[in-house]
């Protein structure tokens, strides 16, 4: 086992001791998704987004998760709040940018968050990571665009983590994360992972659960994204060919049942340094 699998597994191991309180200011499609995985990998949820209590709420936070999937104007000034307050008071603060590319709302929001807040990981999928690098992107709604597959995950993963000088977790086929100096592809997860609601968000849920337990944000970020990896193969194995709605359900029962024995013995990770 290596350094990096067995820092992950130590994680695993810790947030069902520790059960930090993370704050989502999340979207209303998969709000309840988000809460279930972090209850299920250990940690406690609040979904907390009015403006008059977002900062008091962060206040007594592990971490902070930022979601923008059902973005309007009266949770804007929430996420700023709540994302400068956490900064103020050294509470990490990850982005999910969904759907970045796709409306001038959602980039010009991207932006500001990014201008005005000190992001500690951004996790999205290759045309939201995309965007953020500055290239021109065919955003499909919030899922990735066929036209940005040919970009090139790493260079932009690293990039953009120097850009902003955090982690990022550019997750799909491959999973790529990088701090800017290291670079890790995860080859976990399951094809049905992408035909259900929600999976991005809930995996940067649980992205924010860890880094609730540790300054190290890139094992975080490694440890979330391929928890939930791991447990789609678990659901795939448990439900076969019920159905989507079926390996949905399967999804939060593995995670409830994830352990550093499950991880250790399912992970793939292949890690480059720089």
């Amino acid at each position: 086992m290596n350094y990096l699998t067995n820092n992950c597994a130590d994680l695993l191991h810790e947030i069902r001791i520790k059960s930090p309180l993370i704050h989502n200011i999340t979207n209303y499609v998969t709000v309840n998704d988000c809460a279930n995985a972090i209850l299920a990998i250990g940690a406690s949820p609040i979904m907390a987004d009015d403006v008059g209590e977002v900062e008091e709420v962060v206040s007594i936070s592990s971490a902070l998760v930022i979601n923008i999937g059902t973005l309007n104007q009266r949770t804007v000034d929430s996420m700023i709040r709540a994302g400068k307050k956490a900064n103020k008071l050294h509470i990490p603060v990850v982005l999910d940018p969904v759907g970045a590319g796709a409306s001038t709302l959602r980039n010009e929001t991207t932006q500001k968050i990014l201008s005005e807040i000190k992001i500690d990981v951004i996790r999205g999928n290759l045309s939201e990571i995309s965007f953020i690098a500055g290239l021109s992107v065919s955003t499909k709604g919030v899922d990735t665009s066929k036209a940005d597959e040919k970009n090139d995950a790493e260079a932009i993963a690293k990039s953009v983590a120097n850009k902003y000088s955090c982690v990022v977790g550019i997750t799909g086929e491959v999973d790529v994360i990088s701090d800017g100096i290291r670079i890790v592809k995860i080859t976990n997860g399951h094809k049905l992972l992408s035909k259900v609601t929600g999976t991005g968000c809930m995996t940067s849920a649980l992205v924010g659960s860890f880094c609730g337990i540790t300054k190290d944000y890139y094992t975080a970020t490694v440890t979330g994204i391929v928890v939930m990896g791991i447990a789609g193969e678990l659901s795939f194995v448990k439900t076969r060919e019920m159905g989507t709605g079926s390996f949905h359900i399967g999804i939060i029962d593995a995670l409830s049942n994830m352990n550093s024995t499950y991880f250790v013995e399912r992970v793939k990770i292949d890690e480059t340094k720089y």
